[in-house]
């Protein structure tokens, strides 16, 4: 049924909706295309649904994957593990059951957290990375997600899906629209992802998911501490100017903390460029593989790496910023 479903896909660019039992649940994930393969996870409350603006153009020179992470969009939303480190397993398994071996992966907000986790747990069977607005790199993030991890939060989420209530918000997120503040960039895509959360199940998977990542202070998770793992990694870093939930800062601050990584501002943009700039994504991502090399990862290599840490020189050159975050990393999970 996978391979049957890879070879339908490869017959045409046209975006195909599948789905898979893994594990007793059902994951559901869009397929495209053909060529080396990209495995495209999307933010936290989202679905894959977020990359349609770019997935056919993608898929005319890639086999292009993106699922709907568990609890989330079209796929199962059980009482489960929605850790980072869960969802890369999850990852595997799902390329497992398509026969895919290796990819390039593209992770967009959370989904870039899982992209890095990913990587950091299957080097073997990554590529190449890019990051989209990505979490993991500072403890900053939008007040309203932080909001979100406080009790009562799911019966809030709830109360928005009340007519009257929504009426609200659309007047509001008009409103953030005509101040033109970053906010208001993000806003209508934000209020999609409220949305998108029909039913009881997909708010507590929310919630579950958001607390594993996030606190009333920000973000829990770092991948600071081992950001020196992707030497000989390709890694493209892409971010919105404006983005009001994770600020370009922490842009600054991943490029810096990954040897060799490239990054390119899309100047004007919020949280979601690839959908403000759906044109210049692809081709930024295109061209990215195009000169790049896939990593080759072996044992040795990755003990060498794990054995020399982050090295004296990288050490030196990082900022006070940098530092302090990496240091308060201490009392978070970097798993």
């Amino acid at each position: 049924m996978a391979v049957s479903s890879i070879e339908d896909a490869r017959r045409a660019h046209d975006v195909r909706v599948e789905s898979h039992v893994v594990h007793g649940y059902r994951r559901v994930f869009r397929i495209a295309g053909s060529g080396p393969p990209l495995l495209l996870i999307h933010g936290i409350g989202d679905s894959s649904a977020t990359w349609l603006p770019v997935l056919s153009a993608l898929a005319r020179k890639h086999l292009v994957i993106a699922p709907d992470l568990l609890g989330h969009g079209m796929s199962d939303k059980p009482r489960a593990d929605y850790s980072v480190a869960a969802y890369a397993n999850g990852m595997r398994d799902l390329l497992g059951v398509l026969d895919i071996d290796r990819v390039t992966l593209l992770g967009h907000s959370l989904g870039g957290g899982v992209a890095m986790q990913f990587a950091y747990q299957f080097p073997e069977k990554t590529e190449r990375m890019v990051l989209v607005s990505s979490g993991g790199a500072g403890r900053g993030t939008s007040p309203l997600l932080r909001a979100a991890t406080l009790p009562g939060a799911s019966a809030l989420l709830a109360a928005l899906r009340v007519p009257g209530a929504r009426a609200a918000v659309s007047v509001g997120v008009s409103v953030l629209e005509r101040l033109d503040t970053g906010l208001g960039l993000d806003a209508p895509d934000l209020r999609r992802v409220v949305d998108a959360l029909p039913d009881a199940q997909a708010r507590a998977a929310f919630i579950r998911t958001l607390r594993a990542v996030v606190d009333w202070r920000g973000q829990v998770v770092t991948m600071l501490d081992r950001c020196y793992l992707t030497r000989g990694l390709p890694t493209m870093l892409v971010w919105g100017s404006r983005d009001s939930v994770v600020p370009v800062g922490h842009a600054y601050r991943a490029r810096s903390a990954m040897p060799g990584s490239r990054l390119e501002i899309f100047d004007g943009a919020g949280h979601f460029p690839f959908r403000s700039e759906p044109a210049r994504f692809v081709e930024s991502v295109e061209q990215f593989v195009a000169t790049t090399s896939p990593a080759q990862w072996g044992v040795d290599q990755w003990r060498e790496l794990l054995r020399g840490g982050r090295g004296e020189a990288v050490q030196a050159s990082e900022s006070p910023d940098y530092r302090a975050d990496l240091q308060a990393a201490s009392e978070r999970s970097a798993t």
